[in-house]
């Protein structure tokens, strides 16, 4: 394993390995990888604008790992994710994720963590729901969990936990609860614009390496 950060990958790179694999992929990996790499492509062209790219890499993300599981599962559980992260990680021989995460974006990925701003259980009390007054104790043991699965390298728990806490941060933008371009929450728009930057394309483009494996059926597939 190489003691290096990975490299990141851009749109033309994936597209043109896209093309020369697509006719050998099933049908629903091959729909996710072309509706992931359109967004992935279309948030390229934000680089001055984090909201909006990241934005644009989670509907990516979107594309890639969402799976219709016909049971209730709604996008973004922490089931959907712990799944969808294992089999890339278990799948990712050059270790570019594991390398990535206790590498380039540790010090953003600690930060995320650190902030109670981006944990659901915060908003769920500020917002008055009933059963989330002891959110800070819920915070402390997400913090020490965390930090132990910092310090034990656990690749898969910072990733399912950062992916939810992002998860948090895509809501307040989607659903109108944070200001475009605001000064409020620029550091962690920035930090996670770069982090999916980062992770969405090596998410795709090990899913194209292994095709093989059953990624599910994406939401809304084409219907003639």
């Amino acid at each position: 394993m190489a003691d290096s950060d990975p490299l990141p990958l851009d749109f033309e790179t994936l597209k043109a390995k896209q093309r020369s694999l697509r006719d050998g992929f099933p049908i629903n990996l091959g729909l996710r990888v072309h509706r992931a790499l359109s967004w992935a492509g279309r948030a390229e062209k934000e680089a001055d604008d984090p909201d909006a790219r990241f934005l644009f890499y989670w509907i990516a993300f979107n594309a890639a790992y969402a799976e219709d599981t016909g049971n209730g599962v709604p996008i973004g559980s922490r089931s959907l994710f712990n799944d969808y992260f294992g089999k890339i990680l278990a799948h990712d021989p050059e270790h570019r994720i594991y390398r990535a995460i206790w590498g380039a974006f540790s010090n953003s990925i600690r930060i995320l963590l650190d902030n109670q701003y981006v944990f659901e259980p915060f908003w769920k009390h500020n917002n008055q729901v009933p059963g989330y007054e002891d959110w800070e104790d819920r915070f402390k043991k997400s913090k020490k969990r965390t930090n132990s699965a910092l310090m034990n390298k656990d690749t898969q728990t910072i990733l399912s936990t950062l992916f939810d806490r992002m998860y948090v941060l895509r809501n307040q933008i989607m659903h109108g609860g944070a200001t475009w371009n605001s000064s409020v929450n620029r550091s962690q728009v920035q930090d996670g614009a770069n982090i999916l930057a980062f992770a969405v394309p090596h998410f795709v483009d090990i899913m194209m390496d292994n095709p093989e494996l059953a990624w599910g059926m994406p939401y809304y597939p084409v219907v003639d």
